[in-house]
């Protein structure tokens, strides 16, 4: 063991003269847990509703969209076949997208209009059942009766309608006649219901055959685009590139993250301010760290001055006082994070923390720990820890033995 390790740790052994200076090194380890432990369950958490909720918006939303930049895209056909032998597409479909109203006898509603492809859509979003647009073969004989339509949760309560029952699609898009421009207005059953449990979804999307919203719409043989869901969400700007390469200069591709730019910066900001907040807990406890050291330094002042006489350098007095500081620091650190782990274990097994579902769209707090969060935070505050021991370990690597003897 060397002289500088020893020396500390009899520092840290050595019962004091003052107990106020064992009091606030007590107080310093205590307000080190408290603020790593509540770092690491507030960054889980907030981690945990941004995993949630970027899993609901993929359930719906696609990982990539293309869209052609001038003139009607009609080539999708030969588009899609193009995209098919590049790897990391899970798949891929044509959709048409619009703006339309639902009406029914009493009611009406605007709503977002999806025409998608039922034979290769059922994989592209999660919780809605695509296959039930599917029509079924009418019998000899008898009508077909309205195609069928996918309403969200929301929606259908805003037009009081349930599964079984039709509505009618208006769409500017109709036909001019004598009397002037007739908005389309078709007849649809409602064939189910889909919860995503995003109300910018279940209160507003409506999906219907592709097919369909084409004659609807006017657009035969036309799409708004194609989207695509990825088989890992983080090579959405790798996958989007070899996407512009077979497409072309006449199509743009538009990932995830451009899709949800404002929404996931505001949760990043958000978390990177709660950390900074969160980490003036251990800046106060760095604070009482250094207010010991200091103590303790004009404590030993005679006994500094004698290991000096002994040979011992400035700079090993100064390490002295900073492996002190830096053991309370780390003492802090281990117990805060041992202690906000196993918080963070107990909420996500137990859930006994309850959310209102009238204000959240999740009953318990979600929680997403990951060993970087911990490791980041620990490492904060161990540099904290040491920049608060810098001071006193100075101070008392300047001591004069002759003053400190003379005066002692």
């Amino acid at each position: 063991m060397s002289f500088v390790t020893f020396v500390s740790r009899r520092y840290l052994r050595t019962r004091q003269k003052r107990t106020f200076i064992s009091l606030i090194t007590v107080l310093s380890i205590t307000g080190v847990s408290i603020g790593v432990m509540a770092l690491i369950v507030v960054i889980a958490v907030m981690a945990g509703f941004e995993s949630d909720l970027k899993a609901r918006i993929m359930g719906i939303r696609p990982h990539l969209t293309v869209t052609r930049d001038a003139g009607p895209f009609t080539t999708y056909d030969q588009l899609l076949q193009r995209l098919k032998p590049i790897d990391g597409i899970a798949s891929a479909s044509a959709f048409v997208t619009t703006q339309v109203v639902l009406r029914t006898a009493d009611r009406a509603a605007g709503a977002v209009l999806k025409g998608i492809d039922v034979n290769q859509k059922s994989r592209l979003y999660s919780g809605v059942n695509i296959s039930r647009l599917a029509s079924p073969p009418a019998a000899a004989g008898s009508d077909r009766g309205p195609a069928g339509i996918v309403l969200g949760r929301e929606l259908a309560a805003n037009l009081g309608v349930l599964q079984g029952d039709t509505v009618y699609i208006i769409s500017p898009r109709g036909m001019l006649s004598p009397a002037g421009h007739i908005p389309a207005m078709v007849k649809f059953r409602v064939v189910d219901l889909f919860e995503s449990g995003m109300y910018e979804f279940d209160g507003t999307l409506a999906f219907i055959d592709l097919v369909q919203a084409q004659q609807m719409l006017r657009m035969p043989g036309q799409v708004s685009g194609i989207e695509i869901r990825l088989e890992n969400l983080d090579r959405a700007d790798a996958v989007a590139e070899n996407i512009q390469a077979a497409a072309g200069r006449d199509y743009t591709i538009e990932n995830w993250k451009q899709m949800n730019r404002s929404l996931f910066s505001a949760l990043q900001l958000e978390k990177t301010v709660m950390f900074i907040i969160l980490t003036l807990i251990i800046l106060v406890a760095a604070f009482n760290i250094a207010g010991s050291l200091v103590m303790m330094v004009m404590e030993k002042r005679k006994d500094i001055a004698i290991l000096k006489t002994m040979g011992a350098t400035s700079a090993a007095i100064g390490r002295i006082f900073v492996i002190k500081g830096l053991t309370i620091g780390l003492a802090g650190t281990f117990m805060g994070a041992c202690a906000g782990v196993a918080l963070c274990a107990l909420l996500k097994r137990y859930a006994f923390v309850h959310l209102p579902a009238d204000v959240y769209y999740i009953n318990t707090l979600p929680v997403h720990l990951k060993a970087s969060d911990v490791l980041t935070i620990a490492a904060s505050a161990l540099v904290i820890c040491l920049a608060a021991t810098l001071y006193p370990a100075r101070q008392a690597a300047g001591i004069n033995p002759v003053e400190a003897i003379r005066h002692g």
